[in-house]
C-alpha cells in the first residue's frame, strides 16, 4: 500500500518549505510520496532552491514536483496531481500551513480498515467556528455545505475542507472539470450521485486572512452553489 500526498501550491514561498518539511516528519502507516502541483507561481515557490533540489532529486526521493505552465486554478492542479499519482490512497494538502499534516493517519484508518472509501476531515467537528477562519468564509462553507447536503441527500458539515483522502481506485474512474475552487462541490457531488459513503472526521484548523495569502474570494462561494446546482441537473 501507498499514500500520494498532493499539494497544489500558488505563490507559497514562505510556507512551502516549512510545510514539506512537516509532511516530511510524519510518521505514516504505508509508504508514502509527495506530489507538489506549482500553478504557475508568480513568486519564488517554484524558483527558490529548496524546490529546484526537491525535483531535481525526485528519483532519489519520494517527492514529485510539476510546474503547470499558465495558472489554471487550484482544481486543476488537484486533477493533475491525481493523474500523476502512483499510491492506493489519495490525500489533498494545502500549502499553507492552516492543516496540520500530523492528523493525516488517523484520516487514513477507515479506509486502510476498508470501513469507506473516502474520508473527509472537518473542521466543524472539532469546533463550531474553527480558529482563524473569516465570518465571511464561515457562512459561505455553511451555505455550501448545506446546500449539498439539500440537494444530494447526504450528512456533512464540511464539503470545504481542503483534507479530503479517497481511495485512488475510486476517485481515478471519476471525469472531473473543476478548475477553481469548485473541485470541492464537485467531487462531494458526484461521489453522493454514485453513493460513495463519505466519513467525516474531526480535524483541527488555524485560518489566515487575505493578507496572509488566502485566495478564496466571494465570487467563489457563487460558482461553488452553481457547480452543486449544475450537477444535479445532469446525469
Amino acid at each position: 500500500m501507498k499514500l500520494s500526498i498532493i499539494i497544489p501550491t500558488y505563490n507559497e514561498q514562505h510556507t512551502i518549505k516549512e510545510l514539506i518539511n512537516y509532511v516530511q516528519s510524519v510518521e505514516y502507516p504505508i509508504e508514502h510520496e509527495i506530489v507538489i502541483i506549482d500553478d504557475a507561481s508568480t513568486d519564488r515557490t517554484y524558483e527558490k532552491e529548496f524546490l529546484i533540489k526537491l525535483k531535481n532529486k525526485s528519483k532519489e526521493h519520494n517527492i514529485r514536483v510539476f510546474k503547470n505552465r499558465i495558472n489554471c486554478g487550484k482544481g486543476f492542479s488537484i486533477r493533475k496531481g491525481i493523474k500523476r499519482a502512483n499510491g492506493n490512497i489519495i490525500i489533498i494538502q494545502d500549502a499553507d500551513m492552516e492543516y496540520n499534516p500530523n492528523e493525516i493517519p488517523r484520516l487514513l484508518e477507515p479506509i486502510l480498515k476498508n470501513e469507506v472509501d473516502v474520508v473527509y476531515g472537518s473542521r466543524f467537528l472539532h469546533k463550531p467556528h474553527p480558529d482563524g477562519m473569516a465570518s465571511a468564509n464561515w457562512l459561505a462553507n455553511k451555505i455550501v455545505t448545506k446546500l449539498a447536503n439539500v440537494l444530494y441527500n447526504i450528512k456533512l458539515t464540511d464539503v470545504e475542507t481542503c483534507y479530503k483522502a479517497f481511495k485512488a481506485e475510486s476517485v481515478k474512474k471519476i471525469r472531473l472539470r473543476a478548475n477553481r475552487f469548485t473541485f470541492d462541490p464537485e467531487i462531494t457531488a458526484i461521489l453522493a450521485k454514485k453513493r460513495i459513503k463519505i466519513k467525516e472526521l474531526p480535524i483541527t484548523y488555524h485560518g489566515r486572512t487575505s493578507k496572509k495569502g488566502k485566495k478564496i474570494r466571494p465570487k467563489d462561494l457563487v460558482f461553488a452553489v452553481l457547480m452543486l446546482l449544475w450537477q444535479r441537473v445532469i446525469h
